[in-house]
């Protein structure tokens, strides 16, 4: 028998769903998949980010320096 479990949470994008199938009342398989499903989703760096309130212009420095980030990223990979 299986069991699906639903989640929804907010993101900045909007609500996301996220479904979770328990197989044979295997809870801690279950919740193990869902954190790595949230962790590729990157909710709890989300919860990270918005744990404290930043000012609009770090939040400006924070967006380009990820950005920067990225691009350094791209390149080392060419």
């Amino acid at each position: 028998m299986h069991e699906q479990v639903f989640f929804l949470f907010k993101e900045k994008k909007g609500w996301c769903e996220m479904k979770v199938i328990v197989h044979d009342n295997q809870i801690e398989k279950a919740i193990k998949d869902l954190k790595r499903k949230l962790t590729k989703e990157g909710f709890f760096s989300e919860i990270k980010e918005r744990r404290f309130y930043d000012k609009p212009s770090v939040q400006k420095k924070k967006k380009q320096a990820k950005a920067a980030k990225r691009r350094r990223k791209r390149m080392r990979k060419f």
